[in-house]
Order: C-alpha cells, then sequence, then structure tokens
C-alpha cells in the first residue's frame, strides 16, 4: 500500500488486535507519527497527564474490553517500569518511540524495523493476551516510525486455550465427588465472557461457599448468598480454610497476589481449574488447564449424580454475616461506602486506591457484575483515579465512584486536570486520614471547575454524594469524619 509508514502498520496492528483508544504521556516530536496514524485509522487518542497515567489508564482499559492496551511514552523508562509493577500482569503494549532501554517487569522488549513492524505488532498482541497475560515493550529507533513498510494481515489475538484434558477432568470429579465441603476460590479468569455465569451455576449446584481475589470481586453478585467476602480483607476466609475438605482454585492467577493463601495448602486438598498453573513448587492433589467455562460445563456432566455438599445452611450464612460485619463493620468509612453504594445506580463502576480504606471499601461496595469493580493488588498507590478515568473513557454512559485518600489524592493534580478537560462523569470520595489534609486537592479542584464539598457527618455525605451522581460533570468529596 503506499504511503504505509510503520506507524500505520502499528496502530492497524492494535486496532486488529481489539485496542479501543492509545493513550500517550505529552508525547514529543518522534511520538507524533503515532498520533497521527491513530486518528486516521480511527483510533482515539486520549493525552495522559503522565506515564504512569498512561501505562495505568491504558492496562484499565485492555481490561475492560478484554483487548490489549495501548500506551504511547517518551520519557524515563525507570518512571515507566514503575508504572508496570502495579498493574497485575495486565495486557499492555507499551510503544517508545525513541531508543528507550529494555523496561522492567515486560514480558518481553521488541525491536521494530520496517521489514518487521507487522509481524513484530502481531507478536506483540499475542504475546501481552496469551497467559499469563503481560506487558510487551515495542521499542522503535529514531526515525522508524515515519518508514515505509508492508502491512500484512497477521493474526493479532492469542488462540484460544487448549480444551480440557478429559483425563484431568475426570480426576477433578474425583475429587469433587469424595467433597463434603468444598470451599470455592475465584480468581481473575472467572470475569471472562460468560464465565460468571457457569461459576453461579457451580457453587449453587455443588452448593459451596465462594471467596474472590480483589480483582474477581462481582464474578458472583456480593448479595448472593454464597459470595462470602474478598480474601485478604477481613472475611471469614480462616474458619473457612479450617472447615473445608478441598479448596477449589477456580480461575486463579498465577500472580503471587492472586496465588491460593499459604494455608490452603496444608488445610485440605487443592483442586485447581483454569488457565493458570499451580504455583512453583505446590502439587495439587489435580489440576485441570483450560478456559474456565469449558471446565465447569464438562464437569457438570460427570457430577450429574454426586452427592450434594453437606455445609451446615445456618454456618455459612453466619460466618457471611460475621465477615461483612468484621470487613466494614460500623467505622465511618464503611458507612460512607455503603451509603454511597445505596445512592448508585445498577452499573456504577467503583475503583479503589491502597490505603487503610482498601478492606473497608472492598468489604461494604457491592459489585453485582464482573469488572464492575477495578482494584489493583499492588500495594503501590496511585492506582484509582487514572484506573476510573479509563472507565470513564470505556463506558460514558455510567457512573464511576473512586475511592481514594487524601494523601494519595495530593499528588494527583495533573489527573485532576485531565478529568476536567474529559469532563468525565466522575465522583472522587477522598478520606482524610491521620496527618492528611486535602485542602490543596480541593482548592485545585475548584478551579477546574469540579465541584467541591467537604462532609463530617453521615447525612452531610449522603446529601453531597446525591448532589454529585446525578451532576454533569465531575465532583469531589472530602470525608472529615
Amino acid at each position: 500500500m503506499s504511503g504505509t509508514t510503520v506507524a500505520d502498520v502499528v496502530v492497524d496492528g492494535l486496532k486488529r488486535a481489539g485496542a479501543s483508544r492509545l493513550f500517550a504521556a505529552a508525547p514529543a516530536q518522534a511520538g507524533r507519527p503515532f498520533l497521527a496514524a491513530a486518528r486516521a485509522h480511527g483510533l482515539p487518542v486520549t493525552i495522559a497527564p503522565s506515564e504512569t497515567a498512561a501505562c495505568v489508564m491504558a492496562a484499565v482499559t485492555g481490561d475492560l474490553v478484554d483487548a490489549p492496551g495501548a500506551a504511547l511514552i517518551d520519557g524515563d523508562s525507570v518512571v515507566a517500569a514503575r508504572a508496570l509493577d502495579r498493574l497485575d500482569r495486565a495486557a499492555l503494549i507499551v510503544l517508545t518511540s525513541v531508543g528507550t532501554p529494555a523496561l522492567s517487569g515486560c514480558k518481553e522488549t521488541l525491536g521494530i524495523e520496517a521489514v518487521s513492524a507487522a509481524h513484530r505488532i502481531a507478536h506483540a498482541a499475542r504475546l501481552a493476551m496469551t497467559e499469563p497475560r503481560g506487558t510487551v515493550h515495542l521499542a522503535l529507533g529514531p526515525g522508524v516510525a515515519t518508514a515505509a513498510a508492508v502491512p500484512l494481515a497477521t493474526s493479532c489475538r492469542p488462540d484460544p486455550p487448549p480444551y480440557p484434558d478429559g483425563a484431568a477432568l475426570d480426576r477433578a470429579a474425583r475429587e469433587l465427588s469424595k467433597a463434603s465441603r468444598p470451599l470455592v476460590l475465584a480468581g481473575i479468569h472467572c470475569r471472562a465472557s460468560g464465565a460468571s455465569h457457569w461459576l453461579r451455576a457451580f457453587v449453587e449446584a455443588l452448593p459451596a461457599p465462594l471467596l474472590t481475589t480483589a480483582r474477581a470481586k462481582g464474578a458472583l453478585p456480593d448479595p448472593h448468598p454464597l459470595m462470602l467476602g474478598v480474601l485478604g480483607a477481613g472475611g471469614p476466609e480462616a474458619r473457612l480454610l479450617r472447615r473445608a475438605d478441598l479448596v477449589i482454585g477456580l480461575g486463579l492467577d498465577t500472580a503471587e497476589a492472586e496465588a491460593l493463601p499459604e494455608a490452603c495448602w496444608s488445610s485440605a486438598p487443592v483442586l485447581g481449574l483454569g488457565p493458570a498453573a499451580a504455583p512453583d513448587g505446590r502439587v495439587p492433589a489435580a489440576h485441570v488447564a483450560g478456559d474456565v467455562s469449558a471446565i465447569i460445563e464438562e464437569l457438570a456432566t460427570r457430577l450429574r449424580d454426586k452427592p450434594r455438599a453437606d455445609w451446615d445452611v445456618a454456618e455459612v450464612d453466619r460466618l457471611r454475616r460475621e465477615g461483612a460485619a468484621r470487613g466494614g463493620g460500623d467505622a465511618p468509612i464503611a458507612r460512607v461506602v455503603r451509603l454511597a453504594r445505596e445512592a448508585s445506580s445498577t452499573g456504577t463502576i467503583a475503583t479503589v486506591d491502597a490505603g487503610p480504606y482498601r478492606a473497608s471499601v472492598l468489604a461494604a461496595w457491592h459489585a453485582t457484575a464482573p469488572r464492575e469493580f477495578l482494584a489493583s493488588n499492588a500495594s503501590a498507590p496511585g492506582f484509582a483515579l487514572p484506573a476510573a478515568l479509563a472507565a470513564c473513557l470505556v463506558h460514558p454512559d455510567r457512573r464511576v465512584v473512586c475511592f481514594t485518600g487524601a494523601g494519595e489524592l495530593a499528588p494527583a493534580s495533573a489527573e485532576l486536570e485531565t478529568g476536567a478537560r474529559l469532563a468525565a462523569r466522575l465522583v472522587i470520595v477522598a478520606h482524610e486520614t491521620a496527618g492528611t489534609d486535602a485542602s490543596e486537592s480541593m482548592r485545585l479542584a475548584d478551579e477546574l471547575g469540579i465541584a467541591v464539598a467537604a462532609v463530617e457527618d453521615d447525612a452531610a455525605f449522603s446529601r453531597a454524594f446525591g448532589r454529585a451522581f446525578t451532576a454533569d460533570g465531575g465532583s469531589l468529596i472530602v470525608v472529615r469524619f
């Protein structure tokens, strides 16, 4: 094709992989060919306030649309590498338009030349989406983006996982048939298209109580009587593990933060189901590799005559209520989250940062569908606000609520400016904890045209949140109690 450049080929590959947007961190002259190519090919472009924000927003966007995220950066690779550390194996393609060194934490760094551009972007997209998912760095030398290239119709989507092995399914069915008190721990792969419906049918058919990881919250609706909370969020996991005679790790990632808790390996046999292998050095009682939906569908035929599990219904209900009380209780933060959830409409998306309020938000916010609650497994702050902005761009028809702290909001002035520029329909709830002050953030938000309120009791929060949730633009509510 006459006039086709490397930038055109790369952007075309991103689109064919399913990428819905390109995030660029204040690109220098060398990155502008990619912006021009994106606009020419109909790939929306958003200028992010920093490399960290570009990477987080791209990763969250990719997660929400089940495709690779795409970020274009030009600056310090150390900053970018730190951003990648908080992305929890996100399927992400990071483009650097100058000779940036390899970024740490990536699955692979690929150099692009004119003759290899089509193959490289296809390989990068497939690699980023192949389990375990992760970041792929595409490094371009000076002048490469505008060099002539030949487009090729190369597949940019990963191959489907192999169908579950019949012998492995038989072993898993035998383990399930022997269990009278199975416990299901659901991970991120339970959010895949259709998987949540199979998950619900699975736990109801056993029946078995379920705990999720933070990133899988919503795979089974939180109000469901068998949903007992989030791992590590103050729920009843220790008591459940002591009572369970089989632990089912369903759709867990191999990342350390989604690995089975240590207690699982000593309390009961472990059954692993899903695309990820068992952690190094661990040998489960049985493991079935493959797509979560396909595994459950196949197990259903093998377990048709299995006796139902023998959990005490009253005990499970008591553990559920006790876990909810411990995780959220009557703490001010938990009350605020519950008030916000009660005032929110169906389909509202929530994000949460790392901080002392995180466990309360995880416990008190009820998610009813996959990808309605966005949390990072990493301990580094700075995730919630860029993640919320990305959610606003992907779902402009839905409201987004961002839970953060005054300390985490203070260095996010650039993200506030981006939210104002995008006119994001976003409600930011910032908690002032000991030693933190949101006054400067409030002043900046007010200058940017973001509605601001400071509240000191439940009634004031309810009024402020009601106004913010129905407003046309963004709002900041600072909680001072």
